[in-house]
C-alpha cells in the first residue's frame, strides 16, 4: 500500500533527527547573546540562527577568506555549516572550529543521488546521476544542500552566504529579525522589468513544484546572498512538494533542472504560507559582482567605496576569475 507523501515527509524528518548528533546544539542563550522572544501564541521563540555556506574544492581559499571575515565580523549565529561533496570533505576540515562544522552532502542527500566525473569536461568536473532525476552540475546540488540542511540543525533561522563572500563591516544577524519574525529578502515588481529571462524560468518551476496554479510567474525577486529563511518554513515548505507531487522533494525539485531554491522559498511563504512568520525587506546586505571581467585594484577601490550604508560584505563571483590575492589584500585579510 502506497504511504501518502504526508506521511513519509514526517517519516524522513524523524529519521534524520535520530541521526542527528553530528550536528552541534544552537548555542543561543549560552553564546550568542541572543533572548528569547514571544511568538503571537505566546510560544517562546530563540532568536538565533545558523550561517549556511555551500562550497566545492575550488572555492576553497575564498571560503577561507570568508571563514576568516566571519569569524571576524559576524555575530548572532550560534553555528557555522559548510556543506560540500563527499570527495571536499577532507579539504575543508582545515575550516572547522568549535562553532564552524563542515557536512558531507551525504548526510543530507538520498542515497540514490551519486556524484562521477564527468567525461564531458575530461572528468575535471562532477555530474549527479540517480535514475529518479536528470542529471546535475554542482550549482543545482548546492541549491539541494541549502535546503536539506533545513531538515537537520536546531536553529531557528537559516542566513546564507556564499563561499565568494567576504564580510568588511561588523554584522549582527539580529537584522534578520523583528520581534518574532524572519526577513525575506524580496525585491517587489522586479520581474515586471525587462532583463529577467531566467528569473521567469525559475518563478514558473518554482509554482510547478509548489502546486500553484495563478500566478504561474511571480513578479517578486527572492534571489540575492546574505539572507535568511525561517527553519519551520523550509520544513513546511518540503511537506508541500512531497504531499503536492507524491515524490521525494529532492526528485521533485530536481525534475526540472532550472531551479532556484530562493524562488522556490519565497513563492512558498507568500503565496501559500500567507508570510507568516516573515516581514519583508528588499535592502541587500551583501555588493556583488555578479557578472562582467575581473576588476583592477582601482575598480575594486571603487566598487568597495561604492558600498551603501546597509552593505556589510562584497561578492566576487569566482567564475570571474578576480584575483583572490589582491581582494585578500584590499580587504585587508
Amino acid at each position: 500500500m502506497a504511504v501518502p507523501a504526508g506521511h513519509r515527509a514526517r517519516a524522513a524528518v524523524a529519521a534524520l533527527h535520530r541521526r542527528q548528533s553530528a550536528f552541534p546544539a544552537s548555542r543561543a542563550a549560552s553564546e550568542t547573546g541572543r533572548g528569547l522572544l514571544l511568538n503571537a501564541s505566546g510560544t517562546p521563540v530563540v532568536a538565533d540562527a545558523a550561517l549556511v555556506t555551500a562550497s566545492y574544492a575550488a572555492d576553497f581559499e575564498r571560503c577561507r577568506l570568508l571563514c576568516e571575515t566571519v569569524d571576524r565580523h559576524v555575530t548572532g549565529a550560534s553555528h557555522h555549516y559548510l556543506l560540500v561533496e563527499h570527495r571536499d570533505v577532507a579539504l575543508f576540515r582545515q575550516l572547522e572550529s568549535r562553532r564552524r562544522t563542515v557536512i558531507d552532502e551525504r548526510e543530507l542527500l538520498p542515497s540514490w543521488l551519486r556524484d562521477f566525473p564527468d567525461p564531458t569536461s575530461l572528468f575535471k568536473r562532477r555530474i549527479w546521476l540517480s535514475l529518479k532525476a536528470p542529471p546535475l552540475r554542482g550549482w543545482h546540488v548546492q541549491q539541494l544542500r541549502r535546503i536539506a540542511i533545513a531538515e537537520r540543525i536546531e536553529q531557528p533561522a537559516l542566513v546564507y552566504v556564499d563561499s565568494d563572500v567576504a564580510f568588511l563591516r561588523p554584522f549582527d544577524c539580529a537584522r534578520f529579525w523583528r520581534d518574532d519574525k524572519v526577513r525575506l529578502f524580496r525585491r517587489d515588481d522586479a520581474l515586471l522589468r525587462p532583463g529577467h529571462e531566467n528569473h521567469h524560468v525559475w518563478s514558473r518551476n518554482a509554482a510547478a513544484v509548489l502546486g500553484l496554479e495563478a500566478p504561474e510567474i511571480s513578479s517578486h525577486d527572492y534571489i540575492s546572498t546574505l539572507i535568511a529563511w525561517r527553519r519551520s518554513s523550509v520544513r513546511d515548505m518540503l511537506a508541500r512538494i512531497e504531499q503536492v507531487s507524491g515524490r521525494h522533494w529532492v526528485e521533485a525539485v530536481s525534475a526540472r533542472r532550472r531551479f532556484s531554491e530562493c524562488m522556490i522559498y519565497g513563492r512558498f511563504v507568500d503565496e501559500i504560507a500567507g508570510g507568516a512568520g516573515h516581514f519583508h525587506g528588499s535592502e541587500e546586505f551583501c555588493r556583488v559582482h555578479w557578472t562582467g571581467t575581473p576588476l583592477s585594484d582601482a575598480q575594486f577601490e571603487a566598487f568597495v567605496a561604492e558600498m551603501s550604508p546597509e552593505q556589510v560584505a562584497i561578492g566576487m563571483q569566482s567564475f570571474i576569475g578576480t584575483d583572490l590575492g589582491r581582494i585578500r589584500k584590499l580587504v585587508g585579510a
